[in-house]
């Protein structure tokens, strides 16, 4: 079985259309939360992300301050120019999606969280320390999460946390207890401006890692149109 796990589009329709060309076909879809925020596709990629085949799909704080169940002041004033333009470009049929999301669930005999187990919508793993104590916040072996932009991988050793960061194209698979963040579609953070997909197979609990390039130059002269702020257009070509 192979499910595509993907977290972060923000709004990147042209990123999120590279990465699904290039893993093919899939029997499911999850989605780790902040299907809007940043970019300039919000309707368009929620859209698109409806019509993927059996679709689990979590609200992250983007799509959680696009409805308005996140306070603005939870932002950085770059962040919350973004989040005010989509409140005046988000449709009813996007709108109702968002609603109908929540930011942490269990498939599979898997946990899903946008965050963290912890604190689901908000709190950023970054560091082992953090994903250790969140071990004891969910009771499945895995828990994947989102919304760091990072793809790495928490791996339990006894009392220590075992940290990975997969390159393109490698493959683990996960026999301990482990909290795995697939990267970001649509915004990356690791200096790696491709666009962070993962194939995961629950039968056979492997974890391949992937990167596709896609046209930047496209989405960033949409935002550009779009009045969306500088910061977040130029920050797509360096992965930062």
């Amino acid at each position: 079985m192979r499910i595509l796990v993907i977290s972060d589009i923000h709004a990147n329709l042209t990123a999120l259309e590279a990465a699904l060309a290039d893993a093919g076909a899939v029997d499911a879809v999850w989605c780790l939360g902040d299907v809007v925020g940043y970019g300039p596709d919000p309707n368009e990629c929620i859209a698109r992300l409806s019509s993927l085949p059996n679709l689990v799909c979590l609200q992250g704080n983007h799509d959680a301050a696009a409805i308005g169940e996140l306070p603005l002041e939870s932002f950085n004033h770059e962040a919350r120019v973004s989040i005010e333009w989509l409140h005046g470009i988000l449709t009813p049929d996007s709108l109702n999606f968002l609603r109908s999301l929540t930011p942490m669930r269990r498939e599979r005999d898997v946990t899903l969280a946008h965050a963290s187990p912890r604190q689901p919508v908000l709190e950023y793993l970054l560091d082992s320390y953090s994903a250790l104590e969140n071990f004891a916040f969910f009771d499945t072996q895995l828990c994947f999460v989102g919304h760091t932009h990072v793809p790495v991988l928490f791996i339990e050793h006894g009392v220590a946390i075992n940290l990975q960061i997969p390159d393109a194209g490698s493959e683990f698979t996960l026999e301990a207890r482990c909290i795995a963040n697939p990267g970001s579609v649509g915004q990356p953070r690791d200096r790696d401006p491709r666009a962070a997909y993962v194939i995961f197979d629950p039968e056979h609990s492997t974890w391949q890692q992937f990167r596709v390039p896609y046209a930047i130059a496209e989405v960033q002269s949409r935002m550009q149109a779009a009045g969306l702020p500088g910061r977040h257009i130029n920050r797509l070509e360096g992965g930062w």
